[in-house]
């Protein structure tokens, strides 16, 4: 038996959830994560559980839409929040080197000890040049008025394509209206941003980032892009993520 770094046995049953677990635990206390995306990630996980703790073919089929849209974008952004950032900067910092992307932090309970925090995480990953940090996010999102309206002049604000990992409603629909293309990784299929975003990944995130890095490469310079974008149905994927957890298909 092996116990990892943050003490959870490796023959535990719920080894692989209770190690997430401890590692938003542990970006909870280093300021990166706020209580409610604890609260959010127990969310997320209740849905985990329902689609099996897998990516599914259908989940496979967005994530190759999502790559395929972000490498014919030309300004695509990766928005990156306390969660993401604790569970996968460096898939973030790997998809944006893959994809040609950006990455800007934006955050619903915006402070500028988190934004710091966030970038110098994502930095410590080998990102270049994080946006959205203190006077940068210097634009505002039009009927948005939480914290998330303010974002990078440079970044979200005129980006063609944000790729927004964790679910996050009102400003997806705000995008929306702003003639973006919104892909979302969200375990819940029913969620406003779900039905709102152009591509719904449902799926776990720490699943999910490394698959769209492994996508974009497998992807990057082939001439299907557009036949795979034009292929991929929204509404069809999250029905067909609905009839999975109620267990009518695998």
């Amino acid at each position: 038996m092996h116990i990892n770094h943050i003490g959870i046995p490796s023959d535990h049953p719920r080894a692989k959830s209770l190690y997430i677990r401890g590692m938003l635990v542990n970006g909870f206390r280093r300021g990166l994560v706020v209580p409610e995306g604890l609260i959010a990630h127990g969310r997320g996980e209740a849905y985990d559980y329902l689609i099996g703790e897998r990516t599914t073919k259908t989940a496979q089929r967005a994530i190759e839409a999502a790559a395929a849209t972000m490498l014919l974008s030309s300004r695509p952004v990766i928005s990156v929040n306390g969660n993401t950032a604790a569970l996968c900067p460096n898939t973030a910092v790997e998809l944006a080197k893959v994809a040609g992307a950006a990455i800007e932090v934006n955050l619903f309970y915006r402070t500028e000890e988190r934004e710091k925090a966030i970038k110098t995480e994502l930095e410590l990953h080998g990102a270049k040049n994080v946006l959205g940090v203190g006077s940068k996010a210097a634009a505002r999102i039009p009927e948005l008025q939480s914290e998330r309206r303010r974002v990078d002049p440079g970044g979200i604000f005129t980006a063609d394509t944000v790729l927004v990992p964790l679910e996050d409603g009102d400003r997806t629909e705000a995008l929306i209206k702003m003639n973006k293309k919104v892909i979302t990784i969200d375990l819940n299929p029913l969620s406003r941003t779900s039905r709102a975003a152009n591509i719904t990944i449902v799926d776990n995130v720490v699943r999910a980032m490394p698959a769209l890095v492994e996508a974009a490469r497998k992807l990057s310079g082939t001439t299907s892009l557009k036949k795979i974008t034009d292929n991929f149905d929204n509404n069809k994927n999250l029905q067909e993520s609905l009839e999975i957890i109620r267990g009518e298909v695998q």
